[in-house]
Parts: C-alpha cells; structure tokens; sequence
C-alpha cells in the first residue's frame, strides 16, 4: 500500500476536528480539546499503522486501541465511523443520548469496535498493560516457529489527567519490569487541564518518569505528520520495552479563540466558534458533519489492506486447525473452554476443618490441570491468599509461558491489569487480595461489572476473624459495597467443600465478575451426608437444616463462617422448628424464581435472625420487619479471634439468646 501525503493526512486530521466540534455541539455536551488536540495523532496511527478490520472486528490478531482518556470518545466514534465500523451520521449525531451506539465514554460491548471501557482516568493505561501482557502469553501458548498466531501492537492514548491518576504509575511500572514490547502509549501532552494549566498541580518530568520504569520514551510534535511517523515506526521496532510517545499538542487545536485554554476542554465551543474553527481548517462553514470523498476513499484504502491482512492470517490459521489437531486442541482449550459437570469430578475433597482460603488454594490446583486458560495472581500475598499454581512458573520478563502473576502490591492495577487480560481474550485470570483491600481495586472492579467481564477476584481474611492484625484489615462494610455493585457475584462459601462449587459457580459467569470471599480461620466440614450437597450453591441459598417438619417457627439466615455457628444455635434451640438457611449469594439466590426463593425464606415465617460478621447493611430485605441481628457494625478490634468472637457476640450462646428474644 502506496503511503499517504501531507496533504491526505491533514485532509482527514481536520475531518476528524469538524466531526468532533459538531459531535459536541449537537449534544451540547462532552470535550472537544483532545479530540481536536490528537487528531494529527490519530490520522497517522489509523490510516497507516493500526491493523484492524471493520469487516473482522473480533480478528483475534488486531492491533488494539485503547483510548485512556475516554471523555475524547468524540474522536474514537468519528475514527470508528470513517473505519467503516457501523457507527453511522446519524449515531455521531446521538452522541451522549439515551440509547445511542455513542455514550459520553466509550462502553466495550455496546459501540462495535470499542475495546475497552473508559472514563475513569489512568484504568486505560492498565487495562492496555493487560492487552500486551495477554499479547506475550497467547504468542509464548500458541505461537509457533512457522507462524506467529499473535504479533498485534497495543496502542493507548492518553493524558495529563491519566499520568496524575496513581493507577497509571502503578500499571506503567509493571509495564516496564516486564519489558513488556508492542505497547506504545501515546501521551497527549497539551499542559491543559479543567481548572486552566497543569502548573497548578503537575510539575513532574513524565518522560524521566517513565524512562526509570525501563520504558522507552520518544518526544515529538504532535502536529508533525513526519515526526508522528517515525516516531511510531521506531517504537514498533522497540520489541524488548513499552514505549511512551510525548506528543507536544495544543488543546482545541484550530479554534482560533479557544486552542490552548481549559475552554476548549469539557464544553462545546459554540456555535460561532465552531464556525471560525471550520474556516480556519479549511472546513464547508454551514456544513455539519461533513466528511469529504477523499478522506472515505483514505479509510478505504487502509480498510482494503487490513482485510487482506486479517483474511490472510484467518486462512492461515483454518489450515493450521486442520492439519494439527494437537494445535487446534490447545486453540479451543484458550478460547471455548468448558467449564463442564466433569469439572466438579476433578474437585478435592475435604474431611478436616479447613480454611476456606487453603480449600481454594486446593480448588486451584486441580482447575490448573484441567484448565490451560485458567491464570491467576495476587497483590504480593499468595503465599496468604493460596493462590499461587503450583508447578507452573511466574510470569516474567522474557518469559510470558507461566501461569503466575507477581502484581506487586498494586491492587488497583491489578485488577485493571485483569480486564485488560479479559479484553484481549484467551485467558481466564484470577486475582488475589485481603478483602480489606477491595477498596483498593473498587474502582476497576466497577468497569469490569459495567462491562460484564468474567474476572474472578479472589479476597481472604475475609471478616473480623482475621484477629490480631486489627480494624484496619479486618472487613466489615466491604461485603456490602460489593453488594451494592449492579453484576456483581458475591459468593462467601460456608465450608471447604461449597469452596470448590462457588470457583464453579465464578467460571460459569459470564454476565459479570465474580468475588469469592474466603475465611483465614480454619471451618468444619459440613456433613454433606445429612445436609443438601455442595451443588446446591449454585442456587445463591438453600435450606441446610431444619429441627422439624412444616413450616419453620424461625429461619437463621447465615453465610460464610457463621453457618456453621448456625447449625449449632439450631441444634441448641430444643423444642423449637428453627430453618437454618444458608446464603453465601444473595445475587445468585435473586435469578432463582420467586417461588423457589419463597419455599427457602417462608414469607410466612417473620421470625428472623441474621447471623454475618459483616455490617447488616442491605440484610432487611431478607430479615423483614420483625428480624434481629448478629452482625457486626462496627470496626473490629486487635487480638485473637477467640477473644474477638465473644466481644462481637459470635457464640453460641448469643445466637440463641437473640433466637430466644425473637420467640418470646
């Protein structure tokens, strides 16, 4: 493919300007700047370098683009649209209305040809560290001498307000210990932020910054076609390093009132404005949304050649598939695993009281041999959370084939990191950390449900009975934030044995994330002989005991650790016909039909007693009007556990006083 001009590429830079100003101003809403700021940028990156293919847009080797600061999502959907993606006019048009293919930030799974969810600064830059980590570890799985399956780029652009945004060191370097090459993150650096200059706030050497965390770092004019060119070859030519381009932009670049100042960054430039912008650009003055001729057939010719480039490797990899079935047995075993009945086979099974953390560590050793895809990792505490895969070596730099992350203690990273992984695809990740520290990575966590990724987070010490470490490890409001959060599992197993159900239950969702909260204390084994099946966690809630037949005098309602405490309050309670139900998912037992739910919780039974070392917080909706409590809603405290469930009231005794309170 013959190169492109000077001339073409401002052509199309200054399409991409006009649809951005009129994208804005029709919504009279969103940020014009970086658009127009990046556009240059862009014109090059998409016309000569980036191969992706609106024909084939799932192409498993497509070059990825991330765009960090997603409030500049106006120049993504006009990219998408001149692409050829089905992003049409009349969508640029919708931009940032109720139901539209174009929202405020870009949504993976909603606007075709988006990759990733963006919006809260400084994930984007993470979420394209996870897309080149995959990149490394699909190529070490799948690549071979004669074919390299996976040798995509990872493109990310991004801002001042990403680079000020901690996620963004924390990913960055990572990013850099690994060496992790084909990642070129393009940083607009146009000195502009809400509130005017970032003197006020952000004085820092970015370059310097990112040259310690071993990346390479490139500065040009952001405005120089020849200079964005050559700056992009040679970081492609970077295999053994990230590399960070400093593009020197003006913000509103062709406003001729507004480039340059913080007016050009969150707010349309009004109609008049927009007009001299035009005039200035070269742009029809009374024309909105117009895209010349030229600058489709521009697209056009790139569109051609990445489709030969994606028919080619799909072609390739057809004959691969059937001369190979070794090779074409490894391919699905990445990207169709089964997460079958034959799974739960393979589970280990438990006789001793155990800690539901070391009952998953036990889980993950048997799903490791079973799954290829399944990786996972923790924030420097695998040795605490059992989440390392044995046998199998870390991920490292130069060597992407093992099984095991070493995050570091960077859990919002982490877990940003992990989606990027899921983004990618070919991989099944899991990560690891204190609950307590769930606030940490809230932030990702969030956009993984938003974007109903199947990440699977793994939290231990997972209530006050982690003990002597007090209040400041020990949870307590967390399970009810992520409660709270809209496609988010929460699953707190009761024994060693439900452990292995609910990594079950977490594989099999593919609608959201999942969180697995597992206890640091050891528990018994619940005799599954006379009570209902491990199994039945699938259903969020079941019935484990009643004392008598009929209806129930009093339900207990327990998940986790105090399910066993349950068990024994109702064995205590003689002469009463008390239901023990056990809940280790609230959003699972909520997709089970009414009727089962009422056959579980009797709504004719208003006798309830909640018993969670956690907040009560969101439990009045299953104890009803006449329930009572054992929980905790307060901040734990520092010394044995012993000593700490007879402060908070977790004993039997306790339990069936409350009972008793209820019943008279």
């Amino acid at each position: 493919m013959r190169s492109f001009s000077s001339a073409e590429y401002a052509s199309a830079a200054n399409t991409l300007r006009g649809l951005a100003m009129d994208v804005v101003q029709k919504a009279n809403s969103g940020h014009p700047g970086m658009p127009m700021g990046m556009a240059d940028v862009a014109a090059v990156l998409w016309l000569k370098h980036l191969n992706a293919s609106a024909a084939t847009p799932l192409w498993p080797n497509r070059d990825r683009f991330v765009l960090s600061c997603g409030h500049g999502s106006a120049l993504l959907y006009s990219l998408l649209h001149l692409a050829g993606y089905p992003v049409s006019i009349d969508d640029l048009k919708r931009f940032r209305q109720l139901g539209s293919l174009t929202p405020g930030h870009p949504e993976f799974g909603r606007t075709p040809g988006v990759e990733t969810t963006t919006g809260p600064l400084g994930q984007g830059i993470a979420n394209a560290v996870g897309m080149a980590l995959a990149r490394h570890m699909m190529a070490a799985r799948l690549d071979t001498p004669a074919q390299p399956w996976f040798d995509n780029y990872t493109y990310v652009f991004c801002g001042d307000g990403d680079m000020m945004e901690g996620i963004s060191h924390e990913a960055a370097s990572l990013a850099g210990h690994l060496k992790l090459g084909r990642l070129i993150a393009f940083y607009d650096s146009n000195k502009i932020s809400i509130e005017g200059s970032t003197e006020v706030s952000f004085t820092e050497d970015v370059a310097a910054r990112f040259k310690a965390y071993g990346w390479k770092v490139l500065a040009i004019d952001g405005h120089d076609f020849d200079q964005i060119d050559k700056a992009i070859r040679k970081a492609k030519r970077n295999l053994d390093a990230p590399t960070l381009v400093v593009c020197k932009t003006v913000i509103g670049k062709g406003s001729p009132n507004k480039a340059g100042s913080a007016k050009a960054h969150g707010e349309p430039l009004g109609a008049d404005e927009v007009k001299l912008a035009k005039q200035a650009l070269g742009l029809p003055v009374d024309a909105d949304f117009h895209v010349p001729e030229s600058v489709y057939a521009l697209f056009e010719r790139r569109n051609a050649a990445t489709r030969r480039l994606a028919s080619r490797w799909k072609r390739l990899h057809k004959e691969a598939l059937k001369a190979s079935p070794e090779f074409a047995a490894r391919w699905k075993a990445h990207f169709e695993p089964e997460f079958s009945d034959a799974l739960e086979a393979a589970l280990p099974s438990f006789e001793k009281p155990t800690a539901t953390r070391a009952a998953s560590g036990a889980v993950i050793q048997a799903l490791a041999k079973a799954l290829p895809c399944f990786v996972g990792g923790s924030a420097d505490l695998a040795p605490s959370t059992k989440t390392w895969i044995e046998g199998a070596a870390a991920v490292k730099t130069g060597d992407f084939a093992g099984r095991n992350f070493q995050f570091g203690v960077r859990e919002h990273a982490m877990a940003a990191i992990q989606n990027g992984i899921l983004y990618y695809g070919g991989l099944r990740p899991f990560s690891a950390t204190f609950f307590v520290f769930s606030d940490y990575l809230r932030p990702a966590a969030r956009v993984a449900a938003i974007s109903h990724l199947p990440a699977v987070y793994v939290f231990t010490h997972d209530s006050f009975y982690v003990g002597e470490d007090g209040p400041t490890h020990e949870p307590v409001e967390h399970i009810a934030a992520l409660r709270a959060m809209p496609n988010m599992t929460v699953i707190r197993p009761a024994d060693p044995t439900e452990t292995g159900a609910a990594w079950l239950a977490a594989l099999r969702n593919t609608s959201g994330p999942t969180a697995i909260l597992l206890t640091r204390q050891n528990l018994p084994v619940i005799d599954r002989a006379k009570h209902p099946g491990a199994a039945m966690l699938a259903k969020g809630a079941y019935v484990l005991a009643q004392t008598g037949e009929g209806a129930p005098e009093l339900i207990i309602l327990a998940s986790g650790s105090e399910v066993s405490l349950a068990l024994k309050a109702a064995e205590q309670l003689a002469g009463v016909n008390v239901r023990v139900v056990n809940m280790p998912s609230w959003e699972l037992f909520e997709k089970q039909p009414k009727a089962y739910r009422d056959a579980v919780i009797d709504p004719a039974c208003p006798r309830r007693l909640v018993v969670e070392a956690a907040s009560s917080f969101g439990w009045a909706k299953y104890a009803g009007d006449r329930g009572a409590y054992v929980t905790l809603d307060r901040y734990g405290d520092s010394a044995p556990y012993q000593d700490l469930e007879k402060a908070f009231g977790f004993t039997v005794e306790n339990v069936v006083a409350k009972a008793r309170e209820l019943l008279d």
